[in-house]
C-alpha cells in the first residue's frame, strides 16, 4: 500500500553580509552538500516559522540572527525549477520551501567565527557584470542558450533576461535568469533533478557548468534573495543596513556596485546621493590608500524615516 502523501515545509535562510570581498552569504553543510542553513518545520516543536529558522541558523552555524523577513514561498507542483529535497521525503510528498532573508551588516575578518561565508558570485558568476570573470561566464552561457532557444517565445525570454537585441540588463531579474538556465539544462541542478528516477537511463554527457550548485532548491532561493535585495536598493535605503557606520562616498559606491553587479557613473551617483539627503558628513576625514584624504559620511536621520527612498543607479557607459 502506498504511503499517504505528506506536505513537508522546508525553511531556509539567506543571511547576507558585506565585506571588502563583496556581498557574502552564510552557508552550512559538508563538502559536496553545501547549502543555506535550513531544516523542516516541526508543527509540534516549533511555535512559528521564524523561530524555527532562527534555531536552524544558530544550531548549524553558531550565528544568531537579528532582523529577518520572509522572502518567498515555493510550492507549485510540476513547476520547471530546482526540486526541493528535505532528505526524508518521498516522490509522493509535496515539499513547500519557505525562504527568509536577513542582513548581517558589515563584517570583517575578526567577525568570521560563525559559519562559513562565501561570495554569492561563486554561485552566480554571470550576475557580476563588473568583472572579466562575470562577462566571460555570460559568453560561455550564451551559445548554449541560443542553441536551446529554438522558438520565438524562448528567444524573447533569453533576450529579455540577458539584455540582448536592444533589451536592457535588469540587475533584479536574478531568479528569471537562473530558472531560464535551469530549464535549458545549463546549471548542475537541472542534470541532478532529471537524473532522479532514471537510474537505468544512459548517463548524461559530461559538461562544464558555470557557477557552483547548492543542495535542494537553495540556489533558487538565493537567486530570489539577490533579486529582492537589488530591487529594494532602488526604493528603500536598505544598503545602509550592510554598510559600516562611517564610510566614504567611494566606499558606498563600491558596496552598491558589488551588490548589484554593475558599474556606476561616479559623478552622477554622487549628485543623486547628495540630492537624496540620505547621507550626512561626519566632519572627519579618512586617509584613503594612494590618494588624498576623503570625507567620512554616515546615514542621515532622513534615511531612517518610514517611506525613505532608495538610491538611483546611474550606470557607467561600457
Amino acid at each position: 500500500m502506498n504511503a499517504t502523501p505528506r506536505v513537508i515545509i522546508g525553511l531556509s535562510a539567506v543571511v547576507v553580509a558585506a565585506s571588502g570581498k563583496g556581498p557574502e552569504v552564510l552557508l552550512s553543510g559538508s563538502p559536496g552538500a553545501i547549502g543555506l542553513p535550513f531544516g523542516s518545520f516541526d508543527p509540534i516543536g516549533h511555535r512559528t516559522f521564524e523561530l524555527a529558522v532562527r534555531d536552524f541558523v544558530t544550531s548549524q552555524t553558531g550565528f544568531a540572527l537579528g532582523y529577518v523577513e520572509q522572502l518567498y514561498t515555493f510550492g507549485d507542483k510540476g513547476r520547471e525549477a530546482p526540486v526541493a529535497d528535505m532528505g526524508q521525503s518521498s516522490d509522493a510528498d509535496r515539499v513547500v520551501s519557505v525562504g527568509y532573508i536577513a542582513l548581517a551588516g558589515s563584517i570583517d575578518e575578526g567577525q568570521r567565527r560563525a559559519g562559513v561565508w562565501a561570495d554569492w558570485y561563486r554561485f552566480f558568476p554571470w550576475e557580476d557584470r563588473r568583472s572579466e570573470a562575470g562577462l566571460r561566464a555570460i559568453d560561455l552561457l550564451l551559445p548554449d542558450l541560443k542553441a536551446w532557444a529554438t522558438t520565438t517565445e524562448r528567444q524573447s525570454r533569453v533576450a529579455m533576461a540577458f539584455g540582448l537585441h536592444g533589451q536592457s540588463w535588469q540587475e533584479s531579474q536574478v531568479l528569471d535568469r537562473f530558472e531560464l538556465l535551469y530549464e535549458a539544462g545549463l546549471v548542475q541542478e537541472a542534470q541532478r533533478d532529471r537524473a532522479k528516477g532514471q537510474a537505468s537511463a544512459a548517463p548524461a554527457a559530461e559538461r562544464t557548468f558555470v557557477g557552483e550548485p547548492l543542495v535542494s532548491d537553495h540556489r533558487r532561493i538565493l537567486a530570489t534573495a539577490m533579486g529582492r535585495l537589488r530591487a529594494k536598493i532602488r526604493y528603500r535605503p536598505i544598503v545602509f543596513d550592510l554598510a559600516p557606520a562611517r564610510f566614504t562616498l567611494s566606499e558606498l559606491q563600491d558596496l552598491v556596485e558589488a551588490l548589484c553587479g554593475v558599474k556606476l557613473h561616479k559623478q552622477n551617483f554622487r549628485r543623486t546621493l547628495e540630492r537624496s539627503g540620505l547621507v550626512e558628513s561626519t566632519g572627519a576625514m579618512h586617509a584613503e590608500t594612494g590618494g588624498r584624504p576623503a570625507m567620512l559620511f554616515t546615514r542621515s536621520a532622513t534615511s531612517r524615516q518610514a517611506g525613505a527612498s532608495g538610491l538611483s543607479l546611474p550606470l557607467a557607459k561600457r
